[in-house]
């Protein structure tokens, strides 16, 4: 019996130092570790890059494919590691930065069967957002957590208005496709949609254009119409960021679930209950 204690004791202070030096930033080994790591995710990502510019892949090719897979290991490694400190990885697994973290090393593993997918690799930007946590920027998060509320606040609104703009370009399309026909370059109603998208969103690469005068009157609406509908999104969106109300965030990540953003007093995980 005392041999068991001591083996489940050992095995509790092995995980919550594992936890403190991986998912935490306020002890020395935790900054650490997350500035070796951001390092490494900055090295691995100009790695994926340089290896898609054909005249350094011809002469370094090797070269780079082998520092590839090294931070591939390594991430793996890490991802691994994350799953066995915290209480419930089945939870941190399906969360933001853990699904993340799987999608940093998936495309390497994949391109064996895919060649060309490991330039997915730059996915591993998205872990930088941890360097809010590293360096106590803990106001930012505070205004990226603004931000997120806004947005769900927003994204029935947005939807409407989508909705809107889809039902717009399709019968602005059908019309145009009806007006120039095929002789003009609209052969058939998805070019035509294609056109009153790009028309619309004042973009106008000018691939196909209308001949006719009846076809340059309603893509001249249509321009002046995409103007206007610029401004309707950003509307909705800044009308619910007057609304969202500016709490502390702590850096503080759980232990069970590894999941951040808690508030400064927070006793427990707002996601799983867990204490912090």
């Amino acid at each position: 019996m005392a041999h068991s204690s001591f083996t489940s004791s050992d095995k509790k202070n092995w995980r919550s130092r594992l936890h403190e030096i991986i998912f935490e930033a306020d002890t020395p080994a935790g900054k650490a570790f997350d500035v070796l790591l951001i390092w490494s995710i900055i090295v691995s990502v100009a790695t994926v890059i340089l290896d898609s510019v054909a005249g350094i892949s011809c002469v370094y090719g090797e070269t780079l494919y082998a520092i590839e897979w090294f931070f591939t290991i390594l991430f793996t490694i890490e991802y691994i590691l994350r799953l066995l400190c915290v209480k419930r990885p089945a939870r941190y697994a399906v969360s933001f930065f853990g699904l993340v973290d799987l999608l940093a090393v998936i495309p390497t593993y994949v391109s064996i069967l895919i060649p060309g997918s490991q330039s997915l690799l730059t996915i591993r930007m998205l872990r930088l957002l941890r360097i809010f946590r590293v360096f106590k920027l803990a106001a930012y998060l505070g205004e990226a957590k603004i931000i997120m509320g806004a947005l769900r606040a927003s994204r029935r609104k947005i939807s409407v208005f989508v909705l809107a703009v889809i039902i717009i370009v399709i019968i602005v399309g059908s019309v145009m496709y009806v007006i120039e026909g095929d002789k003009n370059g609209f052969s058939n109603i998805p070019t035509s949609i294609y056109w009153a998208i790009v028309t619309l969103t004042t973009v106008g690469y000018g691939d196909i254009s209308p001949q006719t005068p009846l076809g340059k009157a309603l893509a001249a609406v249509l321009m002046i119409m995409g103007y206007g509908i610029i401004a309707v999104p950003t509307g909705i969106v800044t009308a619910e960021f007057a609304q969202a109300s500016r709490e502390a965030v702590s850096t503080q990540a759980c232990p069970a679930c590894g999941a951040e953003g808690h508030d400064p007093n927070a006793v427990h995980c707002k996601y799983c209950g867990a204490h912090l």
